[in-house]
């Protein structure tokens, strides 16, 4: 069978190789594969930034954000041929840690867990692939090839979760307003989830028009193409940084008002160095109780939450956030990045 592999560590190796078929140890459920989502993490890991191999091999199978449907499922497994699946990424490390052990992968506390597709575990970027019961989500029909959505969602699920978490610290707070930074997948869908939450959802996006302006507006969201500077009068409560921007992580820090929490869902990159008053920043935190926080990752719970979000969602707009399906033989189209794209796919079924 074909599969997407790379060399990790060794810029543009990526290529369309032939593969054994996964073996039974890999998982009970046996998946042929519909859809594999691309993203920033798949591109770095081809620049050779991260990334790495089972033990034993040289070349590690791409792709994390998996779509596919049961070929094989043993009795008692919970599944059948025919249920369209999504694969989760971490699996718990083997010591394991105390959140590794009580489910909580996503926040391991050793940094012994691997993922698919991106440490140590083959991805789903091959036209079959295997996965553990306990490990795999069932996607609701009625969601149909958008389920290829669920692995993004799922960050975000985890992000509104843990801010819902940190904001019942005080039995008082009531969020009214949101701001959203960024308009990739991750963006969108933090907007489209406080939109379900019924809160004022301000979206910040450089540029004044175009499919994303669009979508914007369509959510029934505010877009600002200001810097973020010019938004200190907003006073959100809320913050969910989505641009992995230095300049943007830096100006929204503060930005909140009184009880404010700023959650950070990007990677920067190091190195970048600014200026920053950290006793007034400080100050401002501190008598504001104000809160920052990063995430990543997601736990069974999570990809649940959402399924449930995006079954909610309008599928018509959902839709629009995938901008380019191209075979697997095209592969290259779908990893690079264009303007206007926002969620680019490899379909299995082209």
């Amino acid at each position: 069978m074909h599969a997407l592999t790379v060399l990790p560590g060794v810029a543009n190796s990526a290529r369309l190789d032939e593969v054994p078929e996964p073996p039974p140890e890999q998982g009970a459920l046996l998946v042929r594969a519909l859809a594999l989502g691309v993203c920033g993490t798949d591109r770095e890991i081809i620049a050779g930034e991260y990334g790495a191999a089972p033990p034993g091999e040289e070349r590690l199978i791409l792709g994390h954000e998996s779509f596919g449907e049961v070929e094989e499922a043993p009795r008692g497994s919970g599944f059948k041929p025919g249920d369209r699946v999504v694969g989760i990424v971490r699996r718990p490390d083997p010591v394991p840690c105390p959140a590794c052990a009580s489910g909580n992968w996503d926040m391991c506390r050793n940094g012994r867990y691997t993922e698919r597709g991106i440490k140590e575990l083959h991805g789903f970027g091959a036209e079959r692939f295997r996965l553990e019961p306990d490990f795999a989500i069932r996607v609701d029909p009625a969601l149909g090839a958008l389920g290829i959505l669920l692995e993004p969602a799922s960050i975000v699920a985890k992000a509104w979760d843990h801010i819902e978490r940190i904001g019942r610290r005080s039995p008082s707070w009531l969020p009214r307003k949101v701001l959203v930074t960024g308009t990739g997948p991750i963006g969108l869908l933090a907007a489209m989830m406080g939109m379900q939450r019924r809160l004022e959802v301000h979206v910040l996006d450089r540029h004044k028009s175009g499919p994303k302006s669009a979508l914007i507006a369509d959510l029934g969201a505010k877009h600002h193409a200001i810097p973020v500077g010019e938004l200190a009068d907003l006073a959100p409560d809320i913050v969910i940084e989505c641009t992995g921007s230095w300049q943007v992580v830096r100006d929204v820090l503060g930005l909140t008002a009184p009880d404010g929490i700023v959650c950070l869902t990007s990677v920067t990159a190091p190195g970048h160095k600014a200026e920053i008053d950290i006793g007034g920043l400080n100050r401002k935190m501190v008598l504001g109780n104000e809160a920052v926080f990063g995430t990543v990752n997601a736990n069974r719970g999570h990809y649940q939450m959402a399924a449930e979000a995006l079954i909610r969602a309008d599928s018509k707009w959902l839709s629009r956030l995938i901008t380019r399906r191209v075979p697997l033989a095209n592969w290259q189209d779908a990893l690079d990045h264009r303007p206007g794209d926002i969620k680019s796919v490899i379909d299995f079924t082209l």
